[in-house]
């Protein structure tokens, strides 16, 4: 039996059918919904990670069989042993799995798959002085590529660079999707944490015309005071 089939006899074994149907309606897999026709086994996220501790060495096609994979938490464990062979990887590595990831993006196809993954593989691949890749991802149809945009800047915002974060915010800024309203609160969030001013220039010039969810997570470790005005629109832009 190859090393792919134990692994997934393991997760199989793990699974957890009312655990799955908690999970199909948190991804809102149901008709119409961003997750529609995803499949889970029921698995717990520590118990995946402990998964790809153990399977982190896995061949690149058996990653690439997981990633392509129907059900949910066999994506999730080829990312996570992707994002451990890059951080493990050497420069050619890390290039092809870089490649990899951008070639089957239609496969990560949930936020929590794009969350886990986009920062410790594209950002950390990309430099930020040249993100035109980001660029393109962000003006995307594909609600995942554009959530893999905004989030691979995450590393740079930790890093204290953040040109690129602000412009694909700007990019995104009147995005149609929920997930991406957050996603792109929750990096100006970020960049509020560490330099306020940063983010106030930014907000100042756009918060009338943000989504509600945007300046609402943007607006989440403000002083309940300037939040209010934010909220209740009495900010002079030119100030």
């Amino acid at each position: 039996m190859s090393e792919l089939d134990e692994l997934r006899g393991e997760m199989h074994d793990l699974a957890d059918p009312v655990r799955a149907n908690v999970l199909q309606r948190f991804f809102k897999t149901g008709p119409g919904e961003y997750g529609e026709g995803d499949r889970f086994l029921g698995m717990r996220v520590p118990q995946v990670r402990a998964l790809a501790r153990v399977h982190r060495t896995l061949d690149r096609g058996s990653l690439l069989e997981l990633l392509r994979s129907p059900w949910h938490e066999e994506r999730l464990l080829a990312l996570l042993i992707l994002v451990e062979q890059y951080r493990r990887g050497s420069h050619a590595e890390r290039e092809t799995i870089y490649r990899t990831y951008l070639e089957n993006t239609r496969y990560i196809n949930n936020w929590d798959l794009v969350d886990t993954s986009a920062e410790q593989i594209v950002g950390a691949y990309l430099d930020p002085a040249c993100f035109e890749v980001l660029d393109q991802l962000a003006r995307s149809v594909s609600i995942w590529e554009r959530r893999i945009a905004i989030m691979a800047t995450f590393g740079w915002i930790k890093q204290d660079t953040f040109g690129p974060t602000l412009h694909l915010a700007e990019l995104l800024l009147h995005d149609s999707h929920d997930l991406i309203h957050k996603a792109v609160g929750w990096m100006l969030r970020e960049i509020g944490k560490r330099d306020r001013a940063s983010e106030e220039t930014f907000l100042r010039r756009h918060y009338q015309e943000m989504p509600r969810t945007m300046l609402r997570y943007a607006l989440e470790h403000f002083p309940e005071p300037r939040r209010q005005q934010y909220l209740r629109g009495d900010i002079d832009p030119s100030t």
